[in-house]
């Protein structure tokens, strides 16, 4: 039989460890009272909370949100600027010479491909809609290169219509947080409508993602500096240290400029450098 361990100081250990017991499982309604508490954190810790694409008008905030597929909203920011300089209207950008807009949005990525959606989506908006971006979801995810996650942004940004935009910053969260195990968006979108009111999902939406962007970082989350640390079930999964948590915080929280070369008003941080100048 194995004799019991000594340790440094002399005291000693039980020959192994008592199994830990299970975590009591969560019922759903205290999963949904602590993810509203959730929401109700976030929205004290980031009450500027926004979407984070610079535009002016429906057409530019849809425009900005394809281009905005597999790269940063920054780059798209400050790309955008020289596109609708060229291509003020959908009727502008519906005729094109192809070659002269990939040249301008080529620091997005898959330029060639977004091209192609963005004057395919034009032309539909300019011949099926007389030149304005509709306000349904039915109508936009029937546009060339839009999704359900664009449109959201666009009816909840853009037409003030209550819209939850599951990217991949929000689906993270979400799962570590135990609102769902669900993988894919459509599920994610519908399990984390049950949980909110319809009033809250836009915002909810932006304070997920800033949170996302800020703090709870895929690979390095700053757990030791998360203000929500006490209602994640996940908590420890990143740096739990305060200074290091700290070193690890991103754009205002961090100190450093934001995502916008206009930012709101309201927004603490810096504006993003143009294009060039970083």
């Amino acid at each position: 039989m194995a004799k019991a361990a000594t340790t440094a100081k002399g005291a000693t250990t039980a020959k192994s460890a008592a199994p830990r017991k299970a975590p009591k499982a969560e019922s759903h309604l205290a999963m949904v009272r602590r993810a509203r508490r959730i929401n109700r954190e976030l929205a004290e810790v980031y009450p500027y909370a926004h979407p984070e694409l610079d535009f002016r008008n429906p057409f530019e905030l849809l425009v900005a949100t394809v281009l905005s597929a597999q790269t940063t909203d920054l780059r798209v920011n400050q790309t955008t600027p020289a596109l609708f300089a060229a291509y003020p209207t959908p009727e502008d950008m519906a005729a094109a010479v192809p070659e002269e807009m990939e040249e301008i949005i080529r620091p997005t990525g898959f330029f060639r491909a977004k091209t192609k959606s963005l004057m395919g989506l034009s032309a539909a908006l300019r011949d099926e809609f007389g030149g304005e971006v509709p306000g349904r979801l039915e109508d936009l995810v029937k546009l060339p290169g839009v999704g359900r996650k664009t449109a959201n942004v666009v009816l909840g940004n853009a037409f003030g219509v209550p819209g939850i935009t599951v990217d991949t910053h929000f689906g993270r969260l979400v799962r570590r947080w135990k609102w769902t195990d669900e993988e894919d968006p459509v599920k994610v979108e519908a399990v984390v409508a049950g949980i909110f009111p319809k009033s809250e999902w836009t915002m909810l939406s932006h304070r997920v993602v800033f949170h996302g962007r800020r703090i709870c970082h895929a690979r390095k989350p700053a757990c030791g500096a998360c203000p929500i640390a006490p209602l994640c079930p996940s908590y420890g999964e990143g740096e739990t240290d305060p200074e290091k948590a700290r070193k690890l915080l991103k754009y205002e929280m961090g100190g450093y400029p934001g995502q916008r070369l206009s930012p709101p008003a309201d927004y603490p941080g810096k504006p993003a450098p143009a294009l060039g100048a970083e």
